[in-house]
C-alpha cells in the first residue's frame, strides 16, 4: 500500500533542511507532501529545489495544526496518511510495519510509532513517547512521559497495545475513518486537536494503536517553544474542550468542574512562580471557553449520536494525585 505523508510547515525552512532528508530517504515507495501554511520565509523554494520529488501544497493563510491538515488533505488520494511534524528524523522500514497493520486490520484508524527525543536519542520524548492516555480529568499523559519525568527507553514498552490517544508529531490515519467522524476541529488551532479525534474515532468504534517496531526521532518545541504562554492558553483551553465534547459519562458535569478548580491550583502555582503571561493564559483559556460552551454542547450532541459509549479515557485515577500527591513518576508505577 502506498501512503501519503503529510509534513505541515511554517516558517520551518530550517527544520526542512535538517530532517526532510530523512523522510525522502526512507519513503521512496510512498508519496510526500510539503503542507504550507503560508510561510513568509523560502521553505517552498527551498523544498521544490533539493527535493523536487515532493509535492507542495500551498495554502494562503497560516491554519494552525488542525486546518492545515484538514486543507492538505482534501488533495490527497492516498487511503493512509502519515501527519508528520517538521521537526521528526524517520528511521528504516518506518512506515512499513505500521502500513501492514493498516492493511490487515480494517478497525485500525489511528496508529504511532515509538517517538524518541532527537537531542536525547536513547530517551523517549515528551510529545507521544511510547503511546498515549487520558485521565478521568481529562489530562493527557503517556508510557515513558509523566509531566516532565521522561523516561529513558530500555525496552520496557515494546509491546503493541491501545491507545487513548497517538501523537500528532507522527499519526498515522485512515482517511475514510477520520472523515467519518468529522476531521480535526479547526477550533483547537493549536495543540490536542489529535486528542480529540482520537476519542472521537474511539466514539465510533475504531481502534488506536502503537507500534514499537517503528521507530522515529523528534525534535520538540520546533513551532512553539514548551516555556510560550500561548502553549498554556491552547492546552488548558482545549483540555476543557475535550471534556464537554468526548465525556459522555453521567457525571461529566462534575468532571469538568473539578478539572477547572484543578486548573484553578495550576494557575495559582504560576502566580507564586512570578509567571505571569502563563497565569494570565490559564484565565484567559477559562473565560475564552465559557464564550465556546454552546457550540461545543452542540458538538458533543453530534458526537454522542456515534454508537460505541466508552469511559473516560482507560482508567478512572487522576495522574496528577498519582504523580504530585503519590510519587509515582512513571507509567509502569
Amino acid at each position: 500500500m502506498k501512503i501519503g505523508i503529510v509534513i505541515l510547515n511554517w516558517n520551518g525552512i530550517e527544520l526542512l533542511k535538517t530532517y526532510l532528508s530523512s523522510v525522502v530517504e526512507h519513503s521512496k515507495e510512498h508519496v510526500i507532501y510539503l503542507a504550507d501554511n503560508a510561510s513568509t520565509d523560502d521553505s517552498i523554494e527551498w523544498t521544490t529545489t533539493h527535493y523536487p520529488e515532493v509535492k507542495i501544497i500551498a495554502m494562503e493563510e497560516n491554519r494552525g495544526y488542525a486546518g492545515g491538515y484538514n486543507t492538505a488533505l482534501e488533495s490527497i488520494s492516498e487511503e493512509v496518511v502519515c501527519l508528520l511534524n517538521s521537526d521528526v528524523a524517520v528511521t528504516s522500514g518506518w512506515c512499513d510495519v505500521i502500513v501492514s497493520r493498516f492493511v490487515t486490520d480494517s478497525k485500525l484508524a489511528a496508529c504511532q510509532p515509538k517517538i524518541r527525543d532527537d537531542k536525547k536519542k536513547a530517551f523517549f520524548e515528551y510529545a507521544g513517547a511510547a503511546g498515549g492516555f487520558i485521565d478521568r480529568y481529562a489530562y493527557p499523559y503517556c508510557r515513558g512521559r509523566l509531566f516532565d519525568t521522561i523516561e529513558k527507553d530500555s525496552g520496557q514498552y515494546d509491546d503493541v497495545i491501545d491507545l487513548d490517544w497517538a501523537s500528532g508529531a507522527c499519526l498515522f490515519l485512515r482517511k475514510s475513518a477520520y472523515l467519518n467522524v468529522g476531521r480535526l476541529d479547526e477550533d483547537y488551532f493549536a495543540h490536542q486537536e489529535e486528542v480529540d479525534l482520537c476519542w472521537r474515532l474511539r466514539h465510533a468504534g475504531f481502534v488506536i494503536s502503537y507500534e514499537p517496531q517503528s521507530i522515529v526521532y523528534h525534535l520538540g518545541g520546533g513551532t512553539l517553544n514548551t516555556l510560550h504562554p500561548s502553549k498554556s492558553f491552547y492546552n488548558f483551553r482545549n483540555c476543557l474542550y475535550n471534556i464537554v465534547k468526548n465525556d459522555h459519562s453521567s457525571l461529566w458535569i462534575g468532571v469538568l468542574t473539578m478539572r477547572m478548580l484543578m486548573d484553578g491550583i495550576a494557575a495559582l502555582k504560576f502566580l507564586s512562580e512570578l509567571k505571569f503571561a502563563h497565569f494570565l493564559a490559564v484565565l484567559k483559556a477559562h473565560f475564552y471557553f465559557y464564550s465556546q460552551l454552546g457550540s461545543l454542547l452542540k458538538k458533543r450532541k453530534r458526537i454522542r449520536a456515534f454508537e460505541h459509549t466508552l469511559t473516560f479515557g482507560n482508567t478512572n485515577l487522576s495522574i496528577v494525585y498519582q504523580y504530585f500527591v503519590k510519587g509515582k513518576k512513571t507509567y509502569q508505577k
